[in-house]
């Protein structure tokens, strides 16, 4: 109506977009569109509040993350349901229960366009139109514009990113495939070695390339592709090539006529007949007692609904059976529920087919070592189809034959529990059936995704809401609302790991007696320990034998890299950091990591980046201090330790250049720190270790490490600064200062008592940091530590002006210029004066600030400091606009944003963003004053930064409310 265009695209695949008709919306900050990628993800089904919570920031909410998340929704409805009110539609955003839920037309998504078109394609090709099933792969990948939620941050872009972008990757594999079999093989061999070389360990891509070049006419070429890929996959994972890649390699070495390209104009040849694996005509039938062996579904199954509604996708659309075999790759840590949810799903799929179901554990983690080897499966899965045992082939390749003659035409399920590796699972995977094969496994069965199109489906622990419901169906709901703290102790010391709460739920079961508290009690007294998780005779519930049975399964190398990872006690850890606490080469710790990670003893939650589950973690530290000396351990955490010192060291002249340099003590050997070249590159690698380096600091402290433990916070002192990180700045600095005190060392002591008084000045803490820079001065004269003292003078001048105390401040920032300038200190000279200005422009003088602040800005450009600069112009826009000059103060105010910006000092934006709206407030622009207002508000509440109460109450007053008569505190200072 109207002309109005009221339908909405969005896309995912990519950076997350969204566009009415041909104009592109502006979808707000990234966690905004982090809570509109969790809806669209989950497209047609209510998210809960606690979702999307989890979505955007995982287990570190902010304090206000629940108003901080419906302001997100309340903006997204706004901009994308404007208009729609014109023509009476609906909501796209609506609110159901304390969730939400987005209404998207399936061709509303790119995401939802992208699957319907591979799930045709999927149909085409069983059918022989292998051109209609190339045409629709490439139109489904064609609609992708760079990796899947590009720039986003949160828990949920980093899981559903990497397994998007898997499914584009077999997607472009399938559509490879099918041209290389269609006969297009030149057209595609350029791009098939682009892809081998930037996915050099897909087998699969290795296998197409060989062969399109085999059919080119380039046997050599094709020939070297493999010994270039089986090099690779030695060096770095310690592994052959699978059997379908070493038999390609055979073929062409023998030039295997069956592998020539079909002739132009000539179908396809079909693949060759299975031949025959017995001597009579026919194989056996199936009995008239269809085969029936999955296990009893468990009556206490709970939760699971993603990882459900994902698996029921695979068969949706198809009110049968699937029309070629599905194969799901159920996969996890020891003890997450494999087994349970392939038997649960398993049992509500059975009915779709009617020919059976087929249970076979290949034991493949079994503490006794029995490994079902692939003949010995296929003899069990042919005697479960009534082939007399007389009649069953010898050899693995006639017995494989005969099982996919059994199930050719056959709709059956089959469930292979427990397997070890690819290899043991591909002879028992149909042939050419319409069956759907559930594989669990403790591995990542990659080959199977890779070779066999196998769908993945990782589980991770249980929600806590599911963790609690696991209880209740056990205990019972009353036992629980009794003891509400106790469960959700239990919970969480649990891990939220079924088998753990199962065990402790048996326990309780066993005790009716016994108060929840008790047992977390228990489990509080065992902290550290698996002791606790121990079930008496049945090791098979055992959570520390069951985590053995996958450690044992690993190189001896791997275990090695699994149990140091016990010493770490940051939340997840780097290649590079691993690399230095095993003393390894970078390139031999990423294959141990992989190792660790398909044996899901590792999880590999963003790219380069691992953590353990923290029972995991706990038998990690059990078995390094059981399999490793004293000696050993100490070197392993000193490497881990002064890693993350010298490499924030590397960080710190990026950050804060020209400042003074804190003297390290000497590398260990085998410790290589990382080197930075930007100053983005280094803010982004602080960030990103930021909680490591925390616990660093605290590691350093507890194990004796002084040295590290005061320098760590010294050479993070800039990084906290710009983005206000105050809490872990005042932690780690007093963390830091203890250290040296208990060691007795005077220089630490001294640079621990200025980076304190800089963390309690960043946190408003006044008369605090007096005290400690008063105490600064004399450790530092002590020391005959002139450059120290006097910048210890200058920021007790600092502290004295932000705490109204203006005769004082000035009194001391006069001392700290006066020596600043005979020291030679470019650095410190415009700092004071810096804050001299302010302290005139507090006191009316405003001629005395403007020159003194002009005078600032010639040395701090002359010396490259961008980051005071910033300061001086936020406080000439001040003076300015006291003056009533509101022109030049909103330049000013523009300055200091340029130049804040550039540093990436975001809390002197935010600060500087809230006076350029008082200023345009007072020049009578009161819109663009709440602009501003609302751009900082955005800042503060993002850092969850205390400013965030001054500027909602500036938002709060009516629009022509003039702003405070006394100036606010200028933007932010350098604090050391």
């Amino acid at each position: 109506m109207n002309g109005y265009e009221t339908s909405v695209r969005f896309a995912v695949l990519g950076p997350v977009r969204a566009w009415r008709g041909e104009q592109e919306l502006n979808l707000g900050s990234p966690q905004q569109r982090a809570v509109l990628a969790a809806l669209l993800l989950r497209s047609g089904r209510a998210v809960a509040l606690s979702e999307l919570l989890d979505a955007v920031w995982g287990e570190e909410q902010p304090a206000a993350a629940v108003s901080v998340l419906r302001t997100y929704v309340s903006r997204l409805r706004k901009v994308i349901d404007s208009g729609r009110e014109v023509t009476g539609a609906g909501s796209v955003v609506v609110s159901v229960g304390d969730g939400y839920l987005i209404r998207v037309p399936e061709d509303g998504l790119d995401l939802s366009v992208f699957e319907q078109r591979v799930t045709e394609a999927r149909k085409q090709r069983a059918a022989g139109d292998l051109s209609a099933a190339a045409e629709l792969l490439r139109a489904a990948l064609d609609g992708w514009q760079g990796g899947a939620l590009a720039g986003l941050p949160g828990p949920l872009a980093e899981s559903e990113s990497s397994r998007l972008n898997e499914e584009r990757l077999v997607a472009l594999e399938t559509w490879l495939e099918i041209e290389v079999e269609r006969g297009r093989h030149s057209d595609v061999v350029a791009e098939l070695i682009a892809l081998t070389g930037q996915y050099p360990l897909r087998e699969q891509l290795c296998r197409l390339l060989m062969l399109a070049l085999y059919r080119s006419g380039r046997q050599a070429e094709a020939l070297a592709a493999y010994r270039s890929t089986r090099s690779t996959l030695v060096t770095e994972l310690g592994i052959e090539p699978g059997t379908p890649l070493q038999d390609l390699h055979d073929r062409i070495l023998a030039a295997d006529a069956s592998l020539d390209a079909p002739s132009p104009g000539r179908p396809v040849p079909p693949a060759p007949a299975v031949p025959p694996a017995l001597p009579d005509a026919s194989p056996p039938v199936l009995p008239a007692g269809r085969p029936a062996q999955l296990p009893a579904d468990l009556p206490t199954f709970v939760g699971r609904h993603a990882e459900l509604d994902r698996a029921r996708a695979l068969l949706s659309g198809q009110d049968d059976a699937p029309a070629t075999v599905v194969i799901s790759a159920i996969g996890g840590m020891a003890g997450i529920g494999k087994t349970t949810l392939a038997v649960h799903w398993a049992h509500e799929m059975a009915d779709r087919f009617p020919d059976g179901q087929l249970y076979l554990n290949l034991r493949g983690f079994d503490p006794t070592g029995s490994l079902v080897t692939p003949d010995e499966a296929i003899r069990t899965l042919l005697g479960a189809l009534g082939v007399p045992p007389m009649r069953i082939p010898a050899g693995l390749d006639a017995q494989t034959a005969l099982y996919r003659s059994m199930l050719a035409q056959r709709r059956m399920l089959i469930l292979l529990d427990n397997a070890r590796d690819t290899d043991q699972v591909r002879p028992l995977l149909p042939g050419s059936s319409r069956s759907l094969v559930i594989v669990t496994s403790r591995n990542q069965l990659t080959g199977l995704v890779a070779g066999e199109g196998a769908h993945p489906l990782p589980l991770d622990q249980l929600s806590s809401a599911e963790a609690h419901d696991l209880l209740a169906r056990r205990l019972g709901t009353d036992r629980l609302a009794a003891e509400p703290q106790a469960t959700n102790e239990i919970i969480a010391r649990c891990a939220r790991l079924p088998l753990a709460l199962a065990i402790v739920a048996a326990h309780a079961v066993a005790h009716p007696g016994f108060p929840l508290s008790a047992i977390a009690g228990e489990l509080r007294d065992s902290h550290g320990s698996l002791d606790a998780f121990a079930s008496g005779d049945d090791i098979s519930t055992d959570v520390r034998a069951v985590f053995s049975w996958s450690y044992k399964a690993v190189s001896d190398p791997a275990a090695c890299l699994f149990r140091l990872l016990g010493l770490h006690s940051g939340p997840d850890i780097s290649a590079p950091a691993a690399a230095a606490l095993a003393g390894l080469p970078l390139r031999e710790v990423r294959a141990l990591l992989v190792e660790l990670t398909r044996a899901h003893l590792l999880t590999e939650h963003f790219p380069g980046r691992y953590t353990l589950h923290d029972l995991l973690h706990v038998y990690a530290t059990e078995r390094v201090h059981a399999e490793e000396t004293p000696p050993e351990r100490e070197r392993a955490l000193g490497r881990l330790l002064a890693w993350y010192l010298h490499t924030a060291d590397a960080a710190y002249p990026h950050i804060t250049p020209h400042r003074r340099r804190i003297p390290l003590e000497p590398l260990p050997d085998l410790c290589t720190p990382l080197e930075f070249t930007t100053h983005d590159q280094a803010l982004d690698w602080c960030e990103t270790e930021r909680a490591n380096l925390v616990a660093a600091v605290h590691q350093a402290a507890e194990s004796g490490r002084s040295g590290v433990a005061w320098r760590l916070p010294a050479v993070l002192w800039g990084f906290f600064y710009l983005r206000s990180h105050t809490h872990d700045w005042v932690d780690t600095a007093r963390t830091g200062l203890a250290a040296a005190n208990a060691a007795g060392d005077r220089r630490g002591r001294a640079q621990g008592l200025a980076d304190l008084a800089a963390a309690l000045r960043g946190s408003s803490r006044f008369e605090e940091a007096i005290d400690h820079l008063r105490r600064a001065m004399v450790a530092y004269r002590d020391l005959g530590d002139t450059e120290g003292r006097a910048s210890a003078v200058t920021n007790l001048g600092d502290s004295y002006l932000q705490s109204g105390r203006l005769d004082k401040a000035a009194e001391y920032i006069r001392r700290g210029l006066a020596v600043e300038r005979v020291i030679g200190s470019p650095w410190g000279v415009g700092i004071c004066l810096s804050n001299l200005g302010d302290v005139y422009q507090r006191q009316g003088r405003f001629d005395e600030a403007i020159g003194c602040l002009e005078e600032a800005l010639i040395v701090l450009r002359a010396s490259a400091n961008p980051w005071v600069e910033g300061v001086a112009l936020d406080i000439l826009g001040t003076a300015h606009r006291r003056l009533q000059r509101y022109e030049e103060a909103v330049d000013y105010y523009h300055q200091a944003l340029r130049t804040h910006r550039d540093v990436g000092n975001r809390w002197g934006e935010g600060h500087t963003l809230g006076n350029l709206g008082d200023a345009q407030l007072a020049a009578g622009e009161p819109e663009a004053a709440r602009d501003s207002w609302r751009q900082a508000l955005a800042i503060f509440v993002e850092f969850d930064h205390q400013d965030a109460a001054k500027i909602r109450e500036r938002l709060g007053r009516p629009a022509d409310a003039p702003p405070d008569a006394e100036a606010r505190s200028a933007a932010s200072k350098r604090a050391a």
